[in-house]
């Protein structure tokens, strides 16, 4: 089993649409046949996209290469022939016909991989859009309407207690980050 860590980038070409199933297909073969050692990471570059359904924001992972499963392996002996037969599996990216699978340049891959991280950071950096002390409208429960000053942040539940003064007394509310906006 020499040459186990001369792993390379390649691109499986897949059924488009069925990119998350051939992922899960190829790691369940890969484990089947205890190939761990050949095959150590199967990607779909995935983007977040924000999309609003009635009224509620939902959050979804967009395949961002349509048709295009990224492995890292070292394709010896019959790996590239297990890969190609597996369901939904058109072929490798890049392959002369009848030829050997073709690596990506590692400048590709730190450009497709980098894609995939700027944008888990950039979905991070807007996670916690309010400030303490900050001057909010509640738009959605029994208190929308009320307007209210931000007293604490949950980062991790994506809560806010907002102070909102209600019947002339200031009331804790606990809120989400969907609940308020900014004023």
């Amino acid at each position: 089993m020499a040459d186990n860590n001369l792993k390379k980038w390649y691109v499986v070409r897949a059924v488009s649409g069925q990119e998350n199933k051939v992922k899960s297909y190829i790691e369940t073969e890969i484990h089947r046949l205890g190939m761990g050692d050949y095959i150590s990471q199967v990607l779909v570059p995935t983007e977040k996209v924000v999309q609003v359904r009635d009224g509620k924001k939902i959050s979804k992972d967009k395949v961002y290469f349509l048709g295009y499963v990224m492995i890292e392996a070292n394709l010896v002996g019959e790996i590239p022939h297990i890969i190609k037969s597996i369901t939904g599996v058109i072929g490798f990216l890049g392959e002369v016909k009848g030829g050997d699978p073709v690596p990506l340049r590692l400048s590709e891959v730190n450009r497709m991989l980098g894609k995939v991280d700027e944008l888990s950071v950039n979905t991070d950096n807007q996670s916690i859009p309010f400030t303490i002390g900050e001057v909010i409208k509640v738009v959605d429960g029994p208190f929308n309407g009320f307007n209210g000053s931000i007293e604490k942040i949950n980062e991790e539940k994506r809560k806010l207690e907002v102070m909102v003064k209600i019947f002339g007394r200031k009331t804790p509310l606990e809120l989400s980050f969907m609940q308020v906006e900014k004023v």
